[in-house]
């Protein structure tokens, strides 16, 4: 898969782009863009197998009501099997105008040109806003330009990522497939990690109703939170998952959003069964009140 890349290096898009896929790869083992780019001009365009895509929609969990972008579509096999399998729809992107061509071609074969859309497009145009699901198989620089954009997605929004991972933000799944056919590298096994877009949650909230005056402080890194609850001075390690944030210790909350943002307790054992029924809103700037 491929997409459109940084415009800062316009010499270099023009070698880039043609390889597809496994230029990506090439790089990485060659040890980046720079000083290879005789060698990449080689690689010819390496489709992803099938077997492997249908794990990454598998991974992800695509069902029918499912909205699938596919960053840098190639052949458009992802976005045309999230429909033909999974009666999803979604939409391909791809800078290169024979593989658009192609896509559309093969989606209208497989009887879901209403479903599979593709665009001639950078990828870093392109609004990902609409999508539940997001593919990708692009160079990991490019993943980490990136990953602002696909943390500020909807809250429960897959991401899956062949091979490349978005650095610091540590998948929530990984499966290893193996690749026997797999034409780059010494390794042949295909890498697929799975985020989950989790809820924006660090900040101080303030309890209600029967929990007034008690007050909760997040901090966050990706799907980690901690902070603490007081009265009590109970500490909280916790992970979110879209708008679920859960400890090992027996505490739950769901995300409530819309206009009346709230952290609402969905389960409190043990020590924390004080909070059973707990709903907590966001402090004001003055803070809790007490």
């Amino acid at each position: 898969m491929r997409g459109g890349w940084p415009s800062a290096n316009r010499a270099m898009r023009r070698i880039v782009l043609p390889v597809a896929r496994t230029a990506a790869l090439a790089a990485a083992l060659c040890g980046g863009l720079a000083g290879n780019a005789t060698a990449m001009e080689e690689v010819p365009f390496i489709t992803t197998p099938d077997h492997v895509t249908a794990a990454m929609l598998q991974l992800a969990g695509v069902g029918a009501s499912d909205y699938v972008i596919d960053l840098g579509s190639g052949d458009g096999r992802i976005v045309i099997t999230a429909a033909r399998v999974h009666g999803a729809r979604g939409l391909g992107v791809e800078i290169v105008p024979d593989l658009v061509a192609q896509s559309r071609e093969l989606a209208r074969r497989a009887g879901v040109a209403d479903r599979a859309e593709f665009r001639e497009q950078d990828l870093f145009a392109t609004d990902l806003s609409p999508a539940s699901v997001v593919t990708m198989y692009l160079l990991p620089e490019v993943n980490l330009q990136l990953r602002p954009r696909l943390l500020a997605l909807k809250p429960g929004t897959r991401i899956v990522s062949h091979d490349w991972d978005l650095g610091d933000w540590r998948p929530d799944r990984t499966l290893v497939l193996d690749v026997p056919d797999k034409v780059v590298g010494l390794d042949k096994r295909s890498r697929l990690h799975l985020w989950t877009v989790p809820a924006a949650v660090q900040g101080r909230w303030c309890g209600t109703g029967a929990q007034h005056g008690w007050q909760l402080d997040l901090s966050q890194q990706f799907q980690r939170v901690q902070g603490r609850v007081e009265p009590g001075g109970l500490a909280i390690d916790a992970t979110v998952s879209g708008l679920d944030l859960a400890s090992a210790d027996g505490l739950a909350l769901r995300l409530v959003d819309g206009p009346a943002r709230a952290l609402a307790v969905r389960r409190a054992d043990g020590a924390w069964s004080m909070l059973a029924g707990a709903r907590f809103e966001p402090a004001a700037a003055a803070g809790c009140p007490r």
